[in-house]
């Protein structure tokens, strides 16, 4: 009888990150167990994907002696946050299609930009420049035989909303186990309230924002004529 594949097991040590007035962005753990380990070589691959946004993108062009930005191109299929963690470097784990296939690594990012691959290229720079595009090749540990451990280090620009984690692993250069996890980044307190606000009336909000700013304005104004 054929070796049964090794299981693999993961948890989060926190599936719910609240964001409120002094959050300065967060670190959660991923930990879990491969049963059944043979004597061949394995890899854990760690995948983080957030909620997908509205993105565009312009290429700076000279007019008339100026650097303007050019046409903006829409982007789809860009997350919010990408990171890919692992026991080793991407290529030493799996050909490019298998790391494609399991949605590790950011050339599996299935981004559809109509500029062509500069375009693409440039979202990649920026959001990685910006710490939400990311790939760690020594993000995952093994603590123990079987026993591991990786560590995700959300910035305080990832956005709010739904993310998935797949954890992954890899033998002789074939995904043989996978368990995926949902983790939660939400607004908690009075910036819950100002988010549900801006999105629900967002007309109503310009218009409190700018009486605000008004006031603060006056009151400004006022405090240095007493002056």
């Amino acid at each position: 009888m054929a070796d049964l594949p090794p299981q693999l097991s993961a948890d989060l040590t926190n599936a719910n990150v609240e964001v409120n007035a002094g959050y300065s962005g967060a670190s959660i753990s991923v930990f879990g167990a491969v049963f059944g380990l043979a004597d061949r070589p394995s890899d854990v691959v760690v995948v983080v994907r957030g909620p997908d946004a509205p993105l565009a993108v312009a290429r700076r062009e000279r007019r008339a002696g100026l650097w303007l930005n050019g046409t903006p191109q829409k982007v789809s299929g860009a997350p919010g946050f990408h990171l890919t963690a692992s026991s080793r470097d991407l290529d030493l784990i799996a050909d490019r299609r298998a790391l494609q296939a399991a949605g590790a690594g950011l050339d599996s990012l299935p981004l559809e930009v109509g500029g062509g691959p500069d375009f693409t290229r440039a979202v990649i720079r920026l959001k990685s420049g910006e710490g939400l595009y990311a790939v760690d090749p020594k993000g995952v540990r093994f603590v123990d035989r079987g026993l591991f451990r990786a560590r995700i280090d959300l910035p305080v620009s990832a956005p709010v909303g739904l993310y998935r984690v797949d954890v992954i692993l890899f033998q002789d250069g074939r995904a043989v186990s996978r368990r995926s996890r949902d983790l939660t980044i939400e607004k908690v307190g009075i910036e819950r309230l100002i988010s549900g606000f801006a999105h629900q009336r967002p007309w109503s909000y310009g218009v409190v924002s700018v009486l605000i700013a008004l006031a603060a304005g006056w009151a400004a104004s006022a405090a240095f004529r007493r002056v």
